[in-house]
C-alpha cells in the first residue's frame, strides 16, 4: 500500500488536531470528569475511529480496511490494560481528581510519540531483516507467558527504577502545590509528586510500546495502518479512563485474555516468518485474526462479568510483565483516588 506525503501530512494534522482538543479539555480547565462527559467523549473518539476506518477502506480496499480494524481492536484492548496501570499510579500517588486529566493527557502524548518512534524503527527492521518477524513473535510469546503467570499481580509502581531514581536525585515536595510540576521550597527548587507521576507514566508508556507495536505488526505490515490504529486507539483514552475506572475491577479475566491474544499474534508472526522460508507453512489471515481476537475479548468480558457477579470480592489486576517487581494481590488497592 502506497501513501503519499500529502496523505501522511493530512492524517497527522487530523490526529494532532484531535490531540489538541483532548489536551485543551484536560489541562486548560482542570475539573472532575463526570460519567456523562466521559461517555460522550468516548463515543466521539470511537465514532471518529470507525468513520476513518470506513472511509479508509473505501479508498484503499477492504483488505487493508480489515487490517486497520483488526489493529485498532488489538490496540484498544491493550489500551484498557494501560488504564489499569494508570489507575494504580493515580492511587499510589493519591493524585487529586482535578489533576488526573492533565496526567492522562501527558501519558497519551508521550505514548503517541514513543509509538511513532517504535513504529518507524519496527518498520525499518522488518523491511531489512525478515527474521525480525520471528523475534517479534518470540517476544510476544514471552510477554504472553509472563502476563499469564503474573495475571493476579499488579506492577509495583513505587519500586519502578525511574521513580526511585527521581526520588533519590531530586527533592520532592509533600503536596501537589496546585498541580505544578516544579516549585520552590525555602528558596530552593523542588519537584512535586505530579512530576514523579509523569515519570512513572512515561516509563509505563515505554513498556507498553515495546509490547503493542510487535502486536499490531502481527496484524498488518503497513506502517501507515500501524500508526493510525495506534493513534486512534490512544485518542480518547483520557475519557475512557473516567468512563470505565469503576468497571476495571470487574474485568477479572482481562489479563489472561490479553495473554491469549498476544500469544496468538506471536504464533501468527512466527508462521509468517516460516512461510517466507517454506511456502507450505500456512499463514493466518486477517479475517481469522479478527474472529479470534473478537471471540477472545467477548469470552473474556462475559466470563469476567459472570465471575464478578458470583464473587463480589474478585477483582482484576493489570498483570506484571517487566520493569518492576510485582506486587502481590492484596498488598493494596488500585481503586480511583
Amino acid at each position: 500500500m502506497s501513501v503519499t506525503a500529502v496523505g501522511w501530512v493530512l492524517t497527522i494534522a487530523v490526529i494532532v488536531a484531535l490531540l489538541a482538543v483532548d489536551l485543551v479539555v484536560g489541562t486548560v480547565r482542570p475539573h472532575v470528569v463526570g460519567f456523562r462527559e466521559a461517555a460522550l467523549w468516548s463515543i466521539f473518539y470511537i465514532a471518529v475511529a470507525v468513520v476513518f476506518g470506513v472511509v479508509f477502506a473505501q479508498v484503499v480496499g477492504w483488505e487493508y480496511g480489515a487490517q486497520y480494524f483488526a489493529g485498532y481492536v488489538v490496540e484498544k484492548s491493550l489500551s484498557v490494560d494501560n488504564l489499569f496501570v494508570f489507575v494504580i499510579i493515580m492511587s499510589t500517588f493519591a493524585v487529586p481528581r482535578e489533576h488526573q486529566q492533565r496526567v492522562l493527557s501527558f501519558g497519551i502524548i508521550a505514548a503517541l510519540v514513543l509509538r511513532a518512534v517504535f513504529i518507524a524503527l519496527g518498520a525499518a527492521l522488518l523491511s531489512l531483516f525478515s527474521f525480525m518477524f520471528l523475534l517479534f513473535g518470540l517476544l510476544l510469546l514471552w510477554t504472553a507467558v509472563q502476563l499469564y503467570r503474573h495475571r493476579d499481580q499488579d506492577p509495583d509502581v513505587e519500586n519502578n527504577v525511574l521513580v526511585r531514581s527521581c526520588r533519590r536525585l531530586l527533592p520532592v515536595t509533600e503536596t501537589y502545590e496546585g498541580g505544578r510540576l516544579v516549585t520552590r521550597v525555602s528558596g530552593r527548587r523542588a519537584v512535586t509528586p505530579l512530576f514523579v507521576v509523569f515519570i512513572a507514566i512515561g516509563g509505563t508508556d515505554i513498556l507498553f510500546a515495546l509490547d503493542s507495536i510487535p502486536a499490531v505488526f502481527g496484524v498488518t505490515e503497513e506502517p501507515y495502518i500501524v500508526f493510525v490504529a495506534n493513534a486512534f486507539a490512544l485518542l480518547g483514552l483520557r475519557a475512557l479512563y473516567f468512563l470505565v475506572t469503576g468497571l476495571l475491577d470487574r474485568l477479572v479475566y482481562l489479563s489472561p485474555g490479553l495473554a491469549v491474544i498476544l500469544a496468538f499474534i506471536g504464533v501468527k508472526l512466527i508462521l509468517h516468518w516460516g512461510h517466507g522460508i517454506e511456502s507450505r507453512i500456512p499463514e493466518i489471515t486477517t479475517a481469522v485474526s479478527l474472529a479470534v481476537i473478537g471471540t477472545v475479548l467477548t469470552v473474556t468480558t462475559v466470563a469476567s462479568l459472570i465471575k464478578s457477579r458470583r464473587d463480589p470480592t474478585a477483582r482484576a489486576h493489570a498483570g506484571a510483565v517487566v520493569g518492576s517487581r510485582p506486587r502481590r494481590a492484596g498488598d493494596g488497592s488500585h481503586t480511583d483516588g
